[in-house]
């Protein structure tokens, strides 16, 4: 005879599900210290009241659907104040039709369906799917940068370059190693970076980053292929990653989003 499976705790539902919530809502921020906060708001929020988690929808669906609860009523980028490149990046947001940021991201990185942001949102599928095309139609017009790409395997490389030039924005140059990228960083200042994690003669895309910041003050996207190693909570993260093998739709959101921040906290030594 065999035993019955025990119940899932509330921690067993959500547990999995919280370094990608972290995430997405250091991609809607643009920042690690706020995009955690909201995510901290969401745990408080089910513990101060459980029968706000909708277990019927399961821990990543409903750990979501309350987050957005928070973010909808809370969230909402609001201009900031002077000319700076965090108000002329927020000012950008604020200027995108409303819920459009958040169902592209939730397609394209989080990789729910058009039915599961509708639960997440509270709105049906085909809104859902309107908000997502919308979305990409005016994140890709609204800003053009030049992209530098660390990327030590050829294939990838390439498909990154066509990705980006695709969406109208320039490549700078393809590095694959750390001493390659900061001397192409120098030499030809980018916008943004796309970083590998591990580069071909084992260096760091890591330390290169960390190297090129102090001098160069951009937004960094991370593309890694265990994506968990990174979203541990217990250091300074990305606020932008992309996990291989990637789908195209997630290079265009992560580099759209990631253009209107023009500075963005990233992984430190």
């Amino acid at each position: 005879m065999t035993n019955p499976t025990p119940p899932k705790t509330m921690s067993d539902l959500i547990g999995p599900h919280l370094p990608y919530l972290r995430r997405y809502a250091r991609a809607l921020t643009g920042n690690q210290d706020s995009g955690d906060a909201h995510a901290v708001a969401t745990l408080e929020a089910i513990l101060a009241d459980p029968t706000c988690f909708d277990h019927d929808l399961g821990g990543n669906v409903g750990l979501f659907k309350v987050f957005h609860s928070i973010w909808a009523s809370a969230g909402a980028p609001v201009p900031e104040p002077g000319t700076g490149p965090r108000g002329q990046a927020t000012a950008h947001l604020s200027k995108l039709t409303p819920n459009t940021r958040e169902a592209l991201l939730l397609h394209t990185v989080e990789g729910f369906t058009f039915e599961e942001i509708g639960e997440i949102m509270n709105i049906s599928a085909d809104e859902a799917g309107q908000l997502v095309d919308l979305a990409r139609d005016e994140m890709q017009q609204a800003i053009l940068g030049r992209v530098m790409i660390i990327e030590d395997e050829a294939i990838i490389a390439m498909d990154l370059e066509g990705i980006v030039a695709m969406m109208g924005h320039e490549v700078t140059g393809i590095a694959r190693t750390r001493d390659a990228a900061v001397k192409m960083a120098m030499r030809d200042r980018p916008d943004l970076i796309l970083a590998d994690i591990q580069l071909a003669d084992n260096s760091s895309g890591i330390d290169a980053i960390n190297e090129i910041l102090p001098e160069l003050d951009v937004p960094v996207i991370f593309i890694t292929a265990f994506p968990e190693r990174l979203l541990t909570g217990e250091r300074p993260e990305p606020a932008f990653m992309i996990a291989k093998p990637y789908q195209p739709d997630q290079v265009i959101s992560a580099v759209s989003q990631a253009m209107f921040f023009a500075s963005t906290e990233t992984l430190r030594a």
